[in-house]
Parts: C-alpha cells; sequence; structure tokens
C-alpha cells in the first residue's frame, strides 16, 4: 500500500469520526478550541489505536489465510464502505452537547470499529503499522477538529456527504486491492 492510498484510507476511516464531530459542533451553541481539540483527541486517538488491535489479531490467523487475504480485505472494506453510504441516507441524529469522558468514549469506539477491520486487512497486506496508525489518527484529529468548528458555522449538511464520500473511498480501496491480486490491475 503506497502513501497516497494509505492517505485516502486515513481519510475514509475519518469520515465517520468527521460526521459526528460536525454534530457535536451543532450541539454547542459556541465551539471552542477546547471542543475541537478534545474530539480530536478522542476520536484521533482511538482511530490510531483500532488498526493496530486488528494489526496485531490479524498477524495470529495471516499464514491461516494468505490464499484468500485480499478476498478478506475487499469485503471487510465493502461492507464497511456499504454501511457507511447507508448511513449517510439516515435523517439526521440528535447529538449529545456533552464533551466529557462518558458521552465521548462511545462514540470514539463507535467511529472507530471499521478501523478495527482495516488494521486485521493490514497485516495480510504487510504494511508497516506504526506509520500506517500514526498517519490515520493524525488525519483523523485534523478532521474531527475541524469538523466541530464546520458543524458549528455550516449546519448538518456536512454530515451525511462525509459518509457517503468515505464510504465510497472505502469501497474502491477494497475494489483496488482485490483486482491487483488477482491479476487485472497491475
Amino acid at each position: 500500500m503506497n502513501l497516497w492510498e494509505l492517505l485516502l484510507l486515513a481519510v475514509g476511516l475519518s469520515m465517520d469520526a468527521f460526521a459526528v464531530s460536525v454534530c457535536k459542533g451543532l450541539s454547542v451553541s459556541r465551539a471552542s478550541i477546547t471542543h475541537s481539540l478534545t474530539t480530536g483527541l478522542w476520536f484521533g486517538g482511538f482511530q490510531a489505536l483500532m488498526p493496530l488491535i486488528g494489526f496485531l489479531l490479524g498477524t495470529q490467523f495471516e499464514s491461516l489465510i494468505t490464499d484468500f487475504d485480499h478476498w478478506i480485505a475487499f469485503i471487510l472494506l465493502a461492507l464497511i464502505g456499504g454501511n457507511m453510504i447507508r448511513e449517510s441516507r439516515g435523517g439526521a441524529d440528535k447529538c449529545n452537547s456533552s464533551f466529557g469522558w462518558k458521552a465521548m468514549l462511545p462514540l470514539a469506539v463507535a467511529t472507530s470499529i471499521d478501523a478495527l477491520a482495516v488494521g486485521i486487512t493490514f497485516a495480510f497486506l504487510q504494511v508497516q503499522i506504526i506509520p500506517a496508525v500514526s498517519l490515520i489518527g493524525a488525519i483523523t484529529f485534523l478532521l474531527s477538529a475541524a469538523g466541530v468548528k464546520a458543524g458549528n458555522l455550516l449546519g448538518a449538511k456536512w454530515k451525511s456527504g462525509a459518509e457517503l464520500c468515505g464510504g465510497i473511498i472505502l469501497i474502491l480501496i477494497g475494489t483496488k486491492i482485490l483486482l491487483e491480486h488477482l491479476g487485472i490491475l497491475g
């Protein structure tokens, strides 16, 4: 996986967190830098942690499934992307205005579950895990912090578009991985 693919993947994975960050920005009358930093740290931290956990799990099973790992990567990314696209079509969710750990922890876990599955695929694709999770965490931090401000200023219209875009990116990356392993793409 090259740097551009990893960057696209990081952006795609961060779209759930960005969408929730927009919602968090909508929930407060005036978004502060503390709101943005808190959201960025929670979401960026979990988006970096979950693929690392997935990678460690995936390396345990790598030798058992190397013959069809590209299909697993494709299916996982297609399912995650399809779910994001489906969620983008739903109505606007009401978001809790709290930025405390009781509100942020479940959101951080929920928005990073897909990153756990991607981490499993990283093990099969022989991805350099530390640079990958660092990039994913940094991109998610930046987009989540910006999402709070964007939601506060611009409103809910960004939320569904972000989820739709992220879903499409993940499906395209999964398709590319499959086509490369099948020898259709060089």
